[in-house]
């Protein structure tokens, strides 16, 4: 049996759910067919998709179809949940992308089929709902030659399609051989040659080379069917077997996997969702997890696999398990060496907007914070601030929508009831300059036993923070060194106006520190010896007083948008993109539209997309993907620290001191 890991990608309504219903009971994995409707699909799990009929959370199912067992992931369609879907893209093989065969491509279909097409994951492309009132072929074939690929082609033929009574069935004949041989002859010389010659190469020839085609992304063939009714999806199947390519990895070479979900059940313990590219783990093994490679040992494993997932002594590579035991991972781990699928990673930015959530019962605040934790270990794009100072817990977040999924999750899983502040957005600090500060062992006013040098420069954009050693090795153990670089990351967090400094490199240019000193008992003397608590409370004195003196400016989020709108609207939707705040960079006519492509800034993005509706009766198609930050024009916004200010020596002493217990501020 071969395995393959299949996703089912789309724009939220266009049947991904309902065609993973129909593909599991076709092939005889469930018995009785689920309804969105109704509430009752095998994928849809949380209570908030079943009543909302929208997947949020990607889900795993499986299924056998002659010699493969295909392990489907349904995945979200709402914009709001892409880092889901960006999770499901590192584990796959390859994937349907599903089609309204009545609302047509949209744009989150155009988003997802540019990613597909960059990460070269061979696709096809399913259109559903031929069975609908207003069911369309020819004009969407153009439309999917236009917008999403041109190397598409049809692989099913209808009849009395938008009735109950649409029909689909394979294509066949000299015309199909034809149109196929034309479509592969680009990249196959002895199709072109054939095809020069006027021969149309025999069917099995053409098979063979429509899935070497297929399986390198260059070719995405078009199936055309109905979810609710089961027209066409005999010919998916096929389609899915024959021309998607098996998960391939050694199970004999090193381990190598990655965790795309966690999840937590009633008793709470935590169980990884993995995708093995390559080796094999077995139970009681211990496996390094993370970028630290800390080894947790394997207590459990089920393997998905022919409609089910079951207890297993081992995962192989190819397969999907959930694993327990490894108590620390998280969304985004890798189990043992990196694997291809790290290359897979980044294409979606991290969410650029951020809300206060708090509890109805004040009391509650610290089951609050525990259950968010859980949350963000299911979702690593999901990030917590937790404000000290305030005692408030900061969500990002992609949208409003996520705002309705985290309450009610929090509500139906921990029983806590909680009200969101309003959105904004999550600006980042870009350094204008190189800066050094050093503080002295045993030298005003430094009041900790530690030296800390520190030299920060600027870095090229998106490249992250970097820090580096510029003192000789070994002049400062490993320990010291160690307590410095992750004060360093945490203090980035927030720099000279809150916001995440992003973009540089901080060198360490002295250290120095006071050896272990003992009693006459042996018993360590703290006060005059350095600990790696000294460094961790110099750093942030440092490294704030480095990035004075280089300085900083606030960045906003820009997202790239294209908008396609009708002509007769153009101008009031020119002028709405004014009062926004986008650039419109290039305007293209068509025949009946305008397309306008530039920069919009992330805060307007959401107020724009309720805007286009009514702007454009219905018929403007906006996309916008993040894009890159700029300069804030004009006063800066600040962001409210969160713990001890730096920037304030006294209060930041002072406040550290209290932490400590009270006690004398460092050694001396």
């Amino acid at each position: 049996m071969h395995t393959l890991n299949l996703g089912i990608l789309a724009h939220v309504d266009a049947g991904k759910t309902s065609l993973t219903e129909r593909l599991l009971h076709r092939t005889h994995a469930i018995d009785t067919l689920g309804s969105v409707d109704a509430g009752s699909t095998r994928t849809d799990t949380l209570a908030l998709e079943r009543r909302r009929g929208i997947t949020i959370k990607a889900a795993v199912a499986s299924f056998d179809a002659g010699d493969t067992t295909v392990n489907l992931i349904d995945t979200p369609g709402h914009p709001d949940f892409v880092a889901e879907v960006e999770r499901a893209l590192g584990v796959l093989d390859g994937a349907v992308l599903v089609v309204s065969a009545v609302e047509g491509v949209q744009a989150q279909t155009r988003v997802l089929m540019r990613v597909l097409r960059r990460l070269r994951l061979p696709a096809l492309i399913f259109v559903n709902k031929i069975d609908r009132g207003g069911a369309r072929r020819e004009e969407l074939l153009r439309s999917i030659g236009e917008k999403l690929t041109p190397a598409h082609i049809a692989m099913s033929r209808t009849a009395a399609l938008g009735t109950p009574a649409a029909s689909s069935a394979p294509r066949a004949g000299r015309s199909f051989r034809a149109e196929l041989t034309t479509l592969l002859a680009d990249s196959d010389d002895e199709l072109l040659a054939a095809y020069v010659d006027g021969e149309l190469p025999s069917d099995e020839r053409l098979g063979r080379a429509l899935a070497a085609a297929t399986r390198q992304g260059r070719v995405h063939p078009v199936y055309f069917g109905s979810a609710i009714t089961g027209a066409g999806v005999d010919g998916l199947i096929e389609g899915i077997t024959a021309l998607l390519p098996p998960a391939g990895g050694d199970p004999g070479g090193p381990l190598s996997g990655t965790v795309f979900a966690v999840e937590r059940g009633p008793d709470g313990e935590k169980s990884a969702w993995v995708r093995l590219f390559s080796g094999t783990a077995r139970l009681r093994d211990r496996v390094p997890v993370g970028g630290d490679g800390h080894p947790a040992r394997v207590t459990g494993i089920r393997v998905v696999g022919h409609g089910a997932t079951v207890d297993r002594d081992a995962v192989s590579a190819g397969q999907i398990a959930v694993v327990r035991g490894l108590a620390r991972a998280r969304v985004g781990d890798g189990v043992g060496a990196p694997g291809p699928d790290a290359a897979r990673g980044g294409h979606f930015a991290p969410p650029s907007l951020e809300t206060v959530v708090e509890p109805v019962r004040p009391e509650e605040r610290g089951a609050l914070h525990q259950a968010l934790a859980h949350l963000a270990e299911q979702d690593p794009l999901i990030g917590l601030r937790q404000d000290d100072v305030r005692h408030e817990t900061s969500l990002s977040l992609y949208g409003e929508v996520q705002k309705e999924v985290v309450e009610a999750t929090l509500a139906e899983e921990y029983g806590i009831g909680v009200t969101f502040r309003a959105t904004t957005t999550v600006h980042t600090e870009r350094l204008t300059g190189s800066g050094s500060a050093a503080e002295f062992l045993r030298t005003d006013p430094n009041p900790y036993l530690a030296t800390v040098g520190l030299r920060v420069d600027p870095a090229e954009a998106g490249s992250g923070s970097a820090f580096r050693l510029e003192v000789e090795p070994g002049s400062l153990p490993a320990a010291f060194v160690t307590a410095i670089e992750e004060t360093v990351a945490r203090t980035l967090e927030q720099g000279l106006y809150g916001w995440q400094v992003d973009d540089c490199t901080v060198t360490l240019t002295h250290s120095g520190y006071a050896a272990r000193q003992s009693h006459a008992h042996a018993v360590f003397d703290k006060s005059m010896s350095s600990t790696a608590g000294d460094f961790r409370n110099l750093t942030p004195l440092v490294l704030m007083s480095a990035l004075r003196r280089a300085g900083t400016r606030v960045h906003e989020p820009v997202h790239r948008f294209r908008l396609e709108v009708p002509a007769v609207q153009y101008g009031p939707v020119l002028a709405a993109l004014t009062r926004h705040g986008a650039v419109p960079r290039t305007t293209l006519p068509q025949a009946r539209s305008y397309v306008i492509e530039g920069d919009l800034p992330a805060a307007a993005v959401h107020a724009l997309e309720r805007r286009v509706p009514s702007l454009t009766s219905g018929e403007g198609v906006l996309e916008t993907a993040f894009d890159h930050y700029r300069p804030v024009t004009g006063a800066p916004p600040v962001r409210p620290r969160t713990d001890a200010d730096p920037l304030d020596r006294d209060g930041y002493l002072k406040r550290v001191a209290r932490r400590a217990g009270g006690g004398p501020v460092g050694g001396r």
